[in-house]
């Protein structure tokens, strides 16, 4: 395993917390939009899905630019990655994860406005942190059902029996409609990197309940791979090293 992979997944994982939630902290925030809750949804969700888009076209050739430890977990249960090397993305996307956090942190506190408990960082929630309320079961469903989805998405495109080229396209859009369903349930997850950053700094209620957006993106990682390998059965030998992410 190459220091450059690991790095790059480190890099990657801060650009995408930093610029990502670093609009969910404005728009929930600091509530750029004001009241309209619809507007900072499509908003971020479309930051996290373009973001990604990019980043998996720019450190796709280089790591795969997974970027989540539940795509990860994803290309370990599915046989296409082995366990040494996913341990060293895990270390690498949890360290640029805390990083981004911190960093978007140093940026947003030179605000007179800011406050870790009224602007929060971004952080997910359920109970009363959640937009509609939802409680644990709902939100540990929803979370295992959108990072189900965004996984399983994310091993078919990079399969070798698809199509070339339009990896990073479908990855993209993939994350930004589970955003778009899971920020009023959850804020969405779909990732433990992302979660892992802001509620160390939030802490409280987020730290509290990060071990949900730990534990439930991991499932349904680990369920997508079940999945690819039984829909892509003829693909096991698939390449490891392709455009992914959260």
């Amino acid at each position: 395993m190459k220091t450059r992979t690991l790095v790059a997944e480190a890099v990657g994982t801060f650009l995408l917390v930093f610029f990502a939630v670093g609009v969910a902290t404005e728009t929930f925030g600091f509530k750029l939009f004001g009241s309209s809750v619809s507007a900072g949804v499509v908003t971020t969700a479309l930051t996290f899905g373009l973001v990604l888009l990019a980043l998996a076209y720019t450190l796709g050739p280089i790591s795969g630019c997974h970027v989540n430890p539940a795509v990860t977990m994803g290309f370990l249960v599915s046989g296409r990655m082995p366990l040494q090397e996913a341990v060293g993305y895990w270390v690498a996307q949890f360290i640029g994860g805390i990083a981004g956090a911190l960093v978007l942190f140093g940026v947003v506190s030179g605000s007179p406005d800011y406050s870790r408990r009224t602007v929060g960082l971004g952080a997910d929630g359920f109970g009363s942190s959640s937009l509609v309320h939802l409680n644990v079961v709902g939100a540990f469903a929803a979370e295992g059902i959108l990072t189900l989805l965004f996984v399983f998405v994310v091993l078919g495109v990079t399969s070798r029996i698809a199509t070339p080229g339009f990896a990073g396209l479908a990855i993209g859009l993939a994350l930004t409609v589970v955003h778009l369903i899971g920020i009023p349930l959850t804020g969405t997850s779909v990732n433990p990197a992302r979660s892992l950053g802001p509620a160390l700094i939030v802490g409280h209620t987020a730290l509290s309940q990060l071990w949900l957006f730990i534990v439930a993106p991991l499932v349904g990682g680990a369920v997508a791979a079940l999945l690819y390998r039984f829909f892509y059965a003829e693909d096991s030998a698939a390449t490891p090293a392709a455009p992914a992410a959260s």
